[in-house]
C-alpha cells in the first residue's frame, strides 16, 4: 500500500513537471519587462543611499516613465521589483543608480551575459554616452552585473543591468536628479528601436 502511494506520488511529481516544464516553454515571451533595482526590500541589499538620496526611489521613478514611455508607443511591458517573479521576455532592463565607497570612483556601466545583449549593449552606451558627462566603467565590471541575480528569473532574451550614474558622487547626483524622466526616455527610445520604432527624444 505504502509502495503503491509512494509510485503514484513520484509518477503525479514527474508529470507536474513535464507539463510546467511544456508550459513553459510554448509561452510566449512578453515584449519588455522593466525592473526597478531594491524595490520592494526592506532588509538585505536595498540599495545606495547619500546625502538624503535613495538609489531605490530614483529606479522606480525611472523605470515607471521607461515602462510608460514603451506603453505609449504601443509596446507590452511589464513592470517588476526585486522579488521578481519567473518570467520571459524579448527584453529586459534593470535600472540601477551606483554608490561608491570612494565618491566619483565609479559612474555609469553596463552588465550582460550573452552576444544579443552586448549588441544592445553597445546601442545603448552610444546613446547614453552623448548625454550623461561623467565617466564609464567597463562592461560586466563587477559580480553584481556579470551574474545578476535577475538574469535567471527573468528569463530574456537580451537583458541589460544599467547603472545610470553614481548617486555618490556630488556632482553627479546633481546632474541626475532633474534629468531622471530624460534619461528614462532616452532607455525606452533605445528599447523601442528593438521593435523597429525610432522615436526622438528632446533632451533637456
Amino acid at each position: 500500500m505504502i509502495k503503491n502511494i509512494f509510485g503514484f506520488t513520484l509518477s503525479l511529481i514527474i508529470l507536474i513537471t513535464i507539463a510546467i516544464a511544456l508550459y513553459w516553454q510554448h509561452k510566449k515571451p512578453i515584449p519588455v519587462v522593466i525592473q526597478a533595482g531594491h524595490e520592494g526590500r526592506d532588509t538585505g541589499n536595498t540599495g545606495a543611499a547619500s546625502h538624503g538620496t535613495q538609489e531605490v526611489e530614483w529606479n522606480i521613478i525611472v523605470a515607471n516613465q521607461v515602462a510608460k514611455k514603451l506603453q505609449s508607443w504601443g509596446i507590452e511591458t511589464k513592470r517588476v521589483d526585486a522579488k521578481t517573479p519567473i518570467v520571459k521576455a524579448k527584453v529586459a532592463v534593470a535600472i540601477h543608480f551606483d554608490g561608491a565607497q570612494i565618491p566619483c570612483s565609479s559612474g555609469a556601466s553596463v552588465g550582460y551575459q550573452n552576444s544579443a545583449s552586448q549588441k544592445l549593449a553597445q546601442k545603448w552606451k552610444q546613446v547614453y554616452k552623448q548625454y550623461f558627462p561623467f565617466k564609464w566603467q567597463k562592461d560586466n565590471f563587477t559580480k553584481n552585473l556579470s551574474n545578476y541575480y535577475a538574469f535567471y528569473t527573468i528569463q530574456a532574451e537580451k537583458f541589460l543591468v544599467l547603472e545610470l550614474g553614481e548617486i555618490t558622487c556630488k556632482k553627479e547626483r546633481r546632474w541626475l536628479k532633474p534629468r531622471l524622466k530624460t534619461i528614462a526616455n532616452l532607455i525606452a527610445a533605445t528599447i523601442a528601436t528593438e521593435f523597429g520604432l525610432h522615436p526622438h527624444i528632446q533632451l533637456k
